[in-house]
């Protein structure tokens, strides 16, 4: 039961980290496309200036919990993923001080190159993100000590013989891609006006079109590698509320597309939707394995001692309301659109 609780609590996190930190990589990757003027690009970092940092507290505390409540699935995945972690970690360091150093030199240079950090650095994050879930939807190469190692590539192939990046891996990171990317232009659109506004409902509402087929593509090609899916649903078809959940959201960014705050909670929804889909699909496993199903660390084979996540909830639940509140406070303060006179 405990378990079952703690794997809920970690897809919470995760769900909560790719909507809130999703905006803020959706926005450095739009901005290039949508800000013609350096005081465009000023406008698109104010959107996500006061929030981005907190943003990636629940990318921390999912990383905790994970530490916490699943001690074997963070062992035996931060070494068998121990590159692309690395690569992932430069990213967000290049991320912060870009946002960080832009303004310090006053130079036609200058700024140019870190917005083009900026925006490569959040490409690459969203780029990583998905593929690190295609990874555990497909499957890794667990053995009976609970270890594996991945490299990078090899035949871009699904079968036995796998590397972190394959012909699924990269579709479902083109499709994180595609996802943030209209995440991020609608939370900017919501965020401005005028003519950068406008821009940015353009480059949503053409990021749709390529989400929308990404979406059918994804989901045929997860039933078709991973057995595991269909047999979840097929023994809980309460499940499919979480894909009902991403198609609404999914449809309701383009029904209410000229809305401001309703496309961007839709686009909260899908993302919500689709990762908890894959949650319940995959459950009760946490990374399975390609070998052998029965190799595969489940939340019962991963947990940590029954006592310790007992007392660990007694004090996770006042934190996380602690945090609730805070973030609440936050977006309460900071709402509304955003305007380059409050720099002065």
């Amino acid at each position: 039961m405990m378990e079952t609780i703690w794997f809920m609590l970690v897809a919470v996190m995760i769900a909560v980290y790719v909507v809130l930190d999703g905006f803020d990589l959706g926005a450095g990757i739009v901005q290039l496309l949508i800000a013609r003027t350096d005081s465009e690009r000023r406008q698109v970092l104010r959107t996500i200036g006061p929030v981005w940092d907190g943003n990636e507290v629940w990318l921390l505390a999912g990383g905790g919990t994970l530490y916490f409540a699943f001690p074997a699935l963070y062992a035996s995945s931060f070494s068998g993923f121990y590159l692309p972690l690395m690569m992932v970690l430069w990213l967000l360091i290049l991320r912060g001080i870009s946002i960080e150093f832009r303004n310090h030199i006053d130079s036609v240079v200058w700024k140019p190159f870190w917005d083009v950090v900026f925006g490569g650095a959040s490409a690459l994050l969203a780029i990583f993100f998905g593929a690190a879930l295609g990874n555990v939807v497909r499957g890794v190469p667990v053995d009976d000590a609970n270890e594996f190692f991945l490299p990078l590539w090899t035949n871009f192939g699904t079968g036995r013989e796998v590397g972190i990046l394959d012909w699924y891996t990269v579709l479902i990171a083109v499709a994180a891609f595609a996802t943030l990317m209209v995440h991020g232009a609608l939370w900017v659109s919501l965020k401005t006006e005028d003519e950068l506004e406008q821009r940015a409902r353009k480059v949503a509402l053409a990021g749709w079109w390529s989400l929308l087929p990404l979406t059918v593509a994804i989901t045929w090609c997860s039933f078709a590698i991973q057995p595991r899916l269909s047999q979840s649903f097929a023994a809980r078809p309460w499940g499919y509320v979480f894909p009902l959940l991403a198609v609404s959201g999914l449809i309701g960014m383009r029904a209410m597309h000229r809305r401001d705050l309703a496309p961007f909670l839709c686009s909260s929804l899908f993302i919500v939707g689709m990762l908890t889909s894959a949650a319940f699909g995959l459950f009760p496993y946490v990374l399975p394995s390609n070998l052998d199903p029965r190799l595969g660390l489940t939340v019962y084979n991963a947990a940590a001692a029954p006592y310790g996540l007992k007392v660990g909830l007694v004090w996770f639940i006042p934190g996380m309301l602690l945090t609730t509140c805070y973030f609440v406070y936050t977006y309460r303060s900071f709402a509304g659109k955003v305007s380059l006179e409050e720099e002065r």
